[in-house]
């Protein structure tokens, strides 16, 4: 049984070696071509867009103002959907093709346009790392390695099946979460920069999570979650801020400055 786990262990790490790097250097597994990436955003924000009423007005001007700035950091001539999606839950997304979905919940939590540049820039730089990709494509190896072990081993007995059970989560606890939080603080720090390079407070990132914190009911613990708590990523946020107020101060400098207004 135990040669059979560290065999398993190791045909997953195998299985989950990479093949490029994000922005900051780390190692990532991204097995599909951009092109797949974007039909995957477009469909998952036509059916958003299937599923809640859009909201416009003086919302929706709001919310393109900041979400402007911010991509206008990004490659020259791209331009982004922004869409206000009526919802109560304090939730925004960036999906790879150049959309961005915000939902009117979050602007309950998220109180002026630099806590909101925390956010979008946070969800754009999931886009810029290819977090998109490595998730599916990590999903996709583990997948594909447990049933290749399961063949290989001839894991079809009850305790075959039982052991097959307790590999699947050690990957989900061991690989998949941990890599969803990796995505997080990683999204935390590239966002932070990008807000700052567009001329918004980084500052704010503080006070959105701690917004955040005051308005949550309860959090799972670190080893269960897809997220660093609140806790983490604000001292996250802090240990990278010096870097990001330096942006901040040279984009201000330069007359970058963002003046978009909230709805009354």
């Amino acid at each position: 049984m135990k040669w059979m786990m560290r065999a398993a262990t190791g045909a997953l790490v195998l299985t989950l070696a990479a093949c490029s790097q994000s922005p900051t250097g780390r190692s990532q597994l991204t097995l599909f071509s951009e092109e797949q990436l974007e039909e995957m955003g477009a469909q998952s924000f036509t059916q958003y867009e299937q599923e809640l009423p859009v909201v416009g007005g003086q919302v929706g001007e709001y919310v393109q103002c900041v979400a402007t700035a911010i991509t206008g950091e990004l490659n020259a001539g791209e331009t982004w959907e922004v869409k206000v999606f009526k919802d109560g839950s304090a939730n925004a997304f960036a999906l790879p093709g150049g959309h961005i979905g915000v939902n009117t919940g979050l602007l309950d939590v998220a109180t002026n346009q630099d806590q909101l540049a925390a956010v979008i820039g946070h969800e754009v730089a999931h886009v810029l790392a290819s977090h998109a990709n490595e998730r599916v494509s990590t999903q996709a190896a583990t997948q594909t390695g447990l049933s290749v072990l399961q063949a290989a081993a001839g894991l079809n007995s009850a305790g075959g099946q039982q052991l097959m059970g307790l590999l699947g989560m050690g990957a989900k606890y061991g690989i998949i979460l941990p890599f969803s939080r990796q995505h997080e603080s990683e999204a935390d720090t590239l966002g932070l920069n990008l807000m700052a390079q567009a001329g918004f407070d980084p500052r704010a990132s503080i006070e959105l999570w701690q917004n955040m914190s005051a308005g949550s009911q309860g959090q799972p613990p670190v080893w269960l979650s897809t997220h660093p708590s609140h806790g983490q990523r604000i001292n996250g946020l802090q240990a990278h801020m010096d870097e990001a107020m330096a942006l901040y101060e040279q984009a201000r400098a330069a007359g970058s400055g963002p003046s978009c207004q909230a709805p009354g």
